[in-house]
């Protein structure tokens, strides 16, 4: 079995890793036809005629005849512009999109960048609806969003299926081992699906408790009036996350009250637990896809600084109950968002593609 990763994806992103990392884990011969783009680029989808140049040059090149056999074209993120290339490249072979997110949705409804009705709105929404139905298959990562992205495109539910994003195993692993003081730990874009203003309001509630935050983003201001007890990092380096994880109390998930933070599972939640370290996260329908409320995580109302504040409080108070949710964290990764398990899942969604 052989499969081309293919497009303008960014290669260090997890999902992309990640994905690639589990299929060869799975015995799956995976090649690579990438053309940089969006590397270094910390506005991606920021328009712009040097930014539409590149992507023009991009695509150009993609189009190449190709050289490699393969069996399966898996499109990876972003690559919601990279499928009318795909398409011929492919030459009647399945295609799998891998577009994690909407770009109507992150733009519009989520960051609020440009209104509904707008003509970016419309452009974002269109782009998203033909990319969709270009694949033959479309893996999403939630049950919650495979729903969205199948009425979004109006496509049949068999053509989207789920395969939870997971961790980069190479850098996340079992390891926790809490330094003092008791910290909790915010890692992540600063963007309005991750909740960075219930975090600080609740550190405010919870001025006994040391919180860390790590990242940068849309709301940065939010940061400059931040509590004392709130520490903020601008940028910690990949290959460094699972220490800060290891000595952290707890990990914090998102809270943000959006429709599409209630459909995901961010990277930073897997990586949490499978570094083994209590999780807080919000109490959504794709989190209970995953977690159980204080068996793998300790779950809270979505954008409720006070019941935040409370559930690490309680953490910081009970290392017994830390310990348990731990384990129980990590044995739901194991269990189901392992390289293992989804290595064996994407396997058999190509499988079933090529029968």
């Amino acid at each position: 079995m052989r499969v081309l990763y293919f497009g303008t994806y960014e290669r260090d992103y997890p999902r992309n890793a990640q994905v690639i990392s589990a299929l060869r884990g799975a015995c799956v011969d995976v090649i690579e036809r990438h053309v940089s783009v969006w590397e270094a680029n910390a506005q991606k989808w920021r328009a712009g005629a040097q930014a539409a140049a590149r992507l023009a040059l991009a695509e150009a090149r993609l189009l190449r005849r190709p050289n490699e056999d393969f069996d399966v074209l898996i499109v990876g993120y972003p690559g919601h512009l990279d499928l009318t290339a795909a398409r011929r490249v492919a030459r009647g072979r399945p295609i799998v999109f891998n577009p994690l997110v909407s770009l109507y949705d992150t733009f519009v409804e989520d960051r609020r960048r440009f209104e509904p009705k707008s003509p970016a709105g419309r452009t974002l929404k269109a782009i998203d609806t033909r990319a969709l139905r270009a694949a033959d298959l479309v893996v999403a990562d939630t049950k919650m969003n495979a729903r969205f992205l199948a009425d979004l495109a109006g496509l049949a539910r068999e053509r989207v299926e789920v395969c939870f994003v997971g961790a980069e195993e190479r850098v996340f692993q079992p390891g926790w081992d809490p330094a003092e003081p008791f910290t909790a730990l915010f890692v992540g874009k600063l963007i309005p699906l991750h909740g960075v203003a219930t975090v600080l309001e609740a550190a405010r509630i919870a001025p006994d408790i040391r919180f860390r935050v790590i990242g940068t983003g849309q709301l940065d201001q939010l940061l400059t009036e931040r509590p004392p007890n709130v520490e903020h990092v601008a940028w910690v380096d990949y290959e460094r996350l699972p220490g800060e994880l290891h000595m952290a109390g707890c990990a914090l998930g998102v809270f943000g009250t959006s429709e599409k933070a209630g459909r995901v599972i961010p990277n930073k939640a897997f990586q949490a637990l499978a570094c083994g370290v209590p999780l807080i996260t919000a109490d959504t329908p794709a989190a209970r896809e995953l977690l159980v409320g204080e068996q793998s995580a300790l779950l809270v109302p979505p954008g409720d600084a006070q019941a935040l504040a409370a559930a690490v409080r309680r953490l910081a108070g009970d290392p017994a109950l830390a310990q348990r949710l731990a384990e129980g964290g990590l044995q739901a990764y194991c269990n189901h968002a392992s390289e293992r398990v989804l290595g064996e899942r994407w396997r058999g969604l190509i499988e079933q593609l090529v029968q």
